[in-house]
C-alpha cells in the first residue's frame, strides 16, 4: 500500500512520467490505484489488466535499463469530481541518442480515491506524423 498521496490527477501523472524517466517501479505503482480494475497497453503490446499484470509490464521495461525522457505536448484535460481523463503527446527521447522517437498518443486516466489521485489506465500508441501535422485522411469506422 502506497503512504503517496496525489493531491491533484495532475500532481499524479507529473510522478507517472518522473517514475517512467527514473525507472523507478515503487514510485510508478504509488501512482496506479491499488485495485484489480485496471488497464494499461503500451506502443504496440497487448491489453493488460489488473495489478500484477501492470506491474509485471512496469518491471520488464525498468529492467532494460534504458534511460527514457518525456517531453509532453497538447495536453487535453477533461475532469469531474471523482475522473481526470488527460490525452497527451509524448515525445520520447531515449539518452544516448541523438534523436527522439516517433510521437506516441497516450490517454492517462485518473480515480479521486481517499488516497488522493490514482491511474487506472494508461494507453500509448504511435501517433500520426509529427508533433503538429494535422492526422492523415482514413477510413471513418465506427467501433
Amino acid at each position: 500500500m502506497s503512504t503517496r498521496i496525489f493531491p491533484t490527477a495532475q500532481d499524479a501523472e507529473n510522478a507517472f512520467y518522473e517514475a517512467l524517466e527514473r525507472n523507478d517501479l515503487p514510485l510508478m505503482m504509488a501512482v496506479w490505484a491499488e485495485d484489480e480494475d485496471l488497464v494499461c497497453v503500451h506502443p504496440g503490446g497487448a491489453r493488460l489488466a489488473g495489478q500484477e499484470p501492470v506491474r509485471e509490464s512496469w518491471r520488464k521495461i525498468f529492467a532494460s535499463g534504458q534511460r527514457l525522457r518525456f517531453q509532453i505536448h497538447q495536453q487535453v484535460t477533461l475532469s469531474g469530481v471523482m475522473f481526470a481523463v488527460h490525452s497527451v503527446q509524448e515525445t520520447i527521447t531515449v539518452v544516448g541518442e541523438p534523436r527522439p522517437r516517433p510521437p506516441m498518443a497516450a490517454t492517462n486516466v485518473y480515480l479521486r480515491t481517499p488516497s488522493g489521485w490514482r491511474m487506472i489506465v494508461h494507453h500509448s500508441s504511435p501517433a500520426p506524423g509529427a508533433a503538429g501535422e494535422p492526422a492523415p485522411d482514413l477510413p471513418k469506422i465506427l467501433h
